[in-house]
């Protein structure tokens, strides 16, 4: 999967912005929350206490945009442990939430050690517009799959 370029993204402006305003929650103790485009300290301790440089922020909830049920979305959910499970990934849960309260929180994990590459495939598969990655420098990104 090839990342796009947001400039190139075929997503409308407003929902590329949505993205870069959205809050990614981790449930650590005390919740972190990761911002597009600012470093985080306390996502730098993550990474550093799992022995990982890099990490993302990924759901199945929702694809393509489109709201799907709490069932539907559980399930979808349910089953992307399942497949990072069997690959071995070791992940925490959270929730990304729009600040403005116009969308759902949607459930996410913050998947420990996976690279830039295989967040954007990831996020492909399970049919995301976009995924949250940051590397060793823990200042998150968004990667446009659209």
């Amino acid at each position: 999967m090839t990342a796009t370029r947001e400039q190139d993204s075929q997503l409308p402006a407003a929902t590329r912005r949505a993205y870069r305003k959205a809050r990614y929650r981790v449930f650590t103790e005390p919740p972190l929350t990761l911002r597009v485009g600012e470093p985080n300290a306390r996502l730098a301790r993550v990474h550093r206490q799992y022995g990982v440089t890099c990490s993302a922020f990924v759901t199945a909830c929702n694809p393509r945009g489109e709201m799907g049920t709490d069932g539907e979305n559980h399930a979808r959910q349910q089953a992307l442990a399942v497949n990072l499970d069997q690959k071995g990934h070791a992940r925490l849960t959270g929730i990304g939430e729009d600040p403005a309260g116009e969308w759902p929180g949607e459930a996410n994990f913050l998947i420990l050690g996976m690279n830039r590459e295989e967040a954007a495939d990831l996020g492909a598969q399970w049919g995301q517009n976009a995924v949250v990655w940051a590397g060793a420098d823990a200042t998150p990104e968004l990667i446009f799959l659209r």
